[in-house]
């Protein structure tokens, strides 16, 4: 083997070693967060098809809901949450293994961690593409004891429920997913080499960058702590464990928004619902208390919140003295000569983007309707939708100067580097 063709291999390998480790993780924690939810008994050996689709939706890809009842009746579904505690676990393992290679000195050419990279994201999109055609399955929907449901039953026409992978969808968004993580890996690393024009950004991008990064993964260790404590004392452990393993970030990254002032929208309408806090689903089921008048949507922050439980104000002392830490933990990483207005505005920026991230991914939409020819909702309540999205202007605006006041105080703590 020739000198110039071992770093190639070497790189491929190591994106290999990446990929597989990455899938496995994500997998492994979608599957026991699935059985702890119930899903381990579904019929017709379902339960790959769900994992692969947790997977691939936790991956960056899209996922479709279908459904129909032969041509007496139209099932309508919809669905786009993340499960971020997937994702989450997937990014950890992924953006650890591909910087471990890379920690042997601090400039590196564009050249070479391109050749580093495309190995990683050709092999990231043929690992999703292959989740995609796993991700596929179909469920018949019980409409109980009504005469719906002997009709359909009498014409062969009883509602089914399925999804599928969106292909070239699971491509674009995959492909924006694993570009991104390792833009955030070589953000957050200290020890991550750059090229030489973009050393002189390092002082600037990359406190800041880690100091939000920690304090993410902080709000989610203390969440884990509370569902451990919910899990232990309240009941329901298998559902709550459940909620860790498949969605924990997405609640505790909105908690920390909702602690600096930002705000949130939404409803929950029907029988069913996502796993979440009983005070939000109340929230969000008051309909009509939107910021709009004639919203049909529910305003979401600490106040609405702390209407049905007092302890919601705990959000707000928990977010500032979190993001307290993260001011000083990003001056500590930087070099004595950054002054502390700059330090403000590095946090702040790096605060409002993260928040942006955060209200992208962590947004939820999910609907259900079945019509008997294509009139209203029939089958004994079948119909339903819950739905959460951020207020923007107001949650980003808050971040970017709770960002800036916390990197300003931390700066003025006696712990600078030389």
């Amino acid at each position: 083997m020739s000198p110039t063709s071992t770093p190639t291999v070497r790189a491929w390998r190591d994106a290999l070693v990446v990929v597989i480790a990455g899938f496995a993780v994500m997998a492994v924690v979608a599957a026991a967060g699935l059985v702890l939810a119930g899903a381990g008994d579904l019929p017709d050996g379902a339960f790959p098809h769900v994992v692969a689709a947790v997977v691939l939706m936790a991956a960056g890809g899209s996922v479709e809901v279908t459904g129909g009842a032969g041509f007496l009746a139209g099932a309508d579904a919809s669905l786009s949450v993340l499960p971020l505690s997937v994702s989450l676990a997937g990014a950890l393992t992924a953006g650890w293994l591909f910087l471990r290679p890379l920690h042997n000195r601090a400039v590196a050419g564009a050249r070479e961690l391109l050749a580093r990279a495309a190995p990683l994201v050709l092999l990231w999109l043929l690992a999703l593409t292959g989740t995609a055609f796993l991700a596929r399955h179909s469920f018949a929907i019980s409409t109980g004891d009504n005469p719906f449901g002997e009709i359909s039953e009498i014409l062969d026409s009883a509602p089914t429920v399925g999804f599928e992978a969106a292909i070239p969808a699971t491509l674009g968004f995959g492909l924006l997913w694993i570009l991104g993580l390792l833009l955030i890996a070589l953000l957050v690393s200290r020890r991550a080499p750059l090229p030489a024009g973009l050393v002189r950004f390092h002082t600037a991008v990359r406190p800041a960058a880690f100091a939000v990064v920690a304090l993410l993964l902080a709000y989610v260790v203390l969440g884990v702590g509370v569902g451990v404590v919910v899990a232990a004392t309240q009941g329901h452990a298998a559902r709550t464990l459940a909620v860790i393993l498949l969605g924990l970030p997405n609640l505790a990254w909105p908690a920390l928004t909702l602690g600096l002032g930002g705000a949130w929208e939404g409803k929950a309408d029907g029988p069913f619902g996502l796993p979440m806090p009983q005070v939000l689903d109340q929230v969000l089921r008051a309909t009509g208390s939107g910021s709009d008048s004639g919203s049909d949507l529910s305003s979401v922050d600490v106040a609405s919140l702390a209407e049905r439980d007092a302890r919601a104000w705990w959000l707000v002392p928990i977010a500032l003295l979190l993001l307290l830490g993260a001011g000083a933990l990003a001056a500590a990483r930087s070099p004595a000569h950054v002054r502390p207005w700059q330090h403000a505005l590095h946090l702040a920026v790096a605060l409002a983007l993260a928040t942006i991230v955060v209200c992208l991914l962590a947004r939820i939409q999910a609907q259900f309707g079945l019509s008997l020819l294509g009139i209203g909702d029939v089958g004994g309540g079948l119909g339903g939708e819950v739905e959460l999205r951020p207020v923007l202007w107001r949650t980003v605006g808050l971040a970017f100067v709770a960002g800036g006041v916390a990197g300003f105080l931390g700066a003025l703590l006696p712990h600078r580097r030389r």
